[in-house]
């Protein structure tokens, strides 16, 4: 009998990858699990606003969840078993978060790395002065700024005075509905003139942000008849009962000058959040959470690296460009193997480490066209986002991924279901920026940029979309349990 002729198979269609929201992507129950990650993030960046709060936050939660400092348990001898949590911090601002995998440490860890320093304004070391009846703070902002964007708004104060004696005092002010709030003075605009004929840059110095705080001056009984600057005389005073510091304690404090106000939920539709301080704990929550909340044993170890001064060049001994994680990773591997450490085993592990550098991006915004490529450019709530390279003019500064590691990463997202894009920061020619991406590279580790796209980033209102910010947490989660 005559054979049926086989018919032609179908060829596959032909797909589109497009950029767009991610919604109608979530499973079954996530949107509840959207919205609580959100609300507990959003209360995370409203009630710890410098690095040092966000440090303290982030230990006690690790603590509550059973993990341990690694030097301390090495100091006693006791070995580390997989499932353990450890830790380890550098001076309340840098902390690396460890969960024990089956393999051998020396294979390398997962390991997802932000900051959880932000841009703001600073007391200068002896910041108090009086001028034409106003007592100010004299102020030297961190990080890249636009000076005209913090003046007239409510502002608050934190940090810590070291006082003579050597005690320390913590300084919380403006935030509490009892508390006052501070302020950066603008010209009005019927005297501008001279304001109104520069550009930007140049209308705002950041030598006239000083912060108004005082203008009365001190009460008779407390007067001193050779004091001219009686209004200044009287915030001592203040200070003095209130705290127990005299003027010359200033020069051992630091005191940042941060935005007053919770973190919000913007739009009608609930769907962003309009915060301080999301470059970069937006992501550095996310890391932290996806190593304490994981259940069980790892494949491999897992960490959160979350450091201090990435917005000024990551310097400093709390910053990336220090011995740190070498440090941190050889304190790990004394306590898997004992006196079986080396030099080499430290090596090794950071050769094999993997990590994603979590840290923001840019997002398309319809009143500033021009500065992104359209198709590479980030959209609010369309995933998390994986750029293969920052840097800016020539990828300047750039670790540049290769495409094995993207191809990895883009697999473990898939097979998670996270959504994700793939963006780049800006036109090659219109700027750029840096991450910890490059001081991790420089260990032979395979790091990639990944996070969360901002609107208006660097102001002192930044804005997150709430699918993004989840995003980040499913996403980094997925990373340290599969890489």
């Amino acid at each position: 009998m005559p054979t049926k002729k086989a018919s032609a198979k179908k060829p596959a269609p032909v797909k589109l990858w497009k950029r767009e929201p991610g919604w109608d992507k979530l499973g079954a129950g996530e949107e509840a699990k959207l919205q609580k990650y959100c609300e507990e993030y959003r209360q995370f960046i409203s009630e710890n606003k410098t690095e040092r709060r966000a440090f303290s936050a982030i230990l006690k939660l690790a603590q509550a969840n059973g993990f341990k400092d690694i030097t301390t348990l090495n100091d006693q001898g006791k070995r580390l078993k997989p499932g353990d949590g450890v830790y380890r911090t550098v001076d309340g601002k840098t902390i690396l978060l460890a969960r024990i995998g089956k393999a051998p440490i020396e294979q390398g860890i997962n390991l997802v790395g932000g900051h959880i320093d932000c841009p703001r304004l600073d007391l200068k070391p002896y910041p108090l002065y009086q001028d034409e009846e106003l007592v100010l703070l004299d102020t030297h902002y961190y990080g890249g700024i636009k000076h005209y964007q913090w003046l007239v708004l409510p502002l608050a104060l934190y940090g810590v005075i070291i006082r003579r004696d050597g005690t320390k005092v913590d300084i919380s002010i403006g935030d509490r509905p009892e508390d006052p709030v501070f302020t950066i003075t603008d010209i009005l605009p019927h005297l501008d003139i001279d304001q109104s004929r520069k550009t930007m840059a140049e209308g705002v110095k950041g030598e006239r942000l000083n912060v108004v705080c005082g203008s009365r001056p001190v009460d008779k009984k407390h007067d001193e008849k050779d004091v001219s600057q009686k209004a200044k005389l009287n915030i001592l005073r203040i200070l003095k009962e209130k705290y127990g510091i005299e003027e010359e304690d200033f020069g051992s404090a630091e005191i940042e000058v941060v935005p007053a106000g919770p973190a919000r939920d913007l739009g009608f539709d609930r769907s962003m959040i309009l915060g301080y301080g999301h470059d970069d704990r937006v992501c550095s929550y996310a890391a932290a959470r996806a190593v304490i909340d994981f259940k069980g044993v790892p494949k491999r170890t897992m960490g959160a690296l979350l450091c201090d001064k990435e917005e000024i060049g990551s310097y400093g001994r709390t910053g990336m460009d220090s011995t740190f994680l070498p440090n941190t990773v050889a304190e790990l591997i004394a306590g898997c193997h004992g006196m079986n450490y080396s030099e080499l085993l430290v090596r090794r592990t950071l050769e094999n480490t993997k990590m994603l550098s979590a840290d923001v991006g840019t997002l398309a915004d319809p009143d500033y066209k021009g500065v992104n490529s359209d198709n590479n450019a980030g959209r609010l709530n369309c995933g998390l986002e994986v750029n293969k390279y920052d840097g800016g003019r020539g990828k300047g500064g750039a670790s540049d991924a290769s495409a094995e590691f993207v191809a990895e990463v883009r697999k473990i997202f898939n097979d998670a279901k996270v959504v994700w894009q793939m963006c780049e920061l800006g036109k090659p020619d219109v700027g750029g920026g840096g991450t910890i991406a490059m001081y991790m590279a420089r260990y032979g580790i395979q790091v990639i940029d990944c996070g969360v796209g901002l609107l208006c980033m660097h102001a002192p209102w930044e804005i997150a979309g709430k699918l993004d910010i989840y995003m980040a947490y499913k996403g980094y989660s997925a990373f340290v349990a599969n890489a």
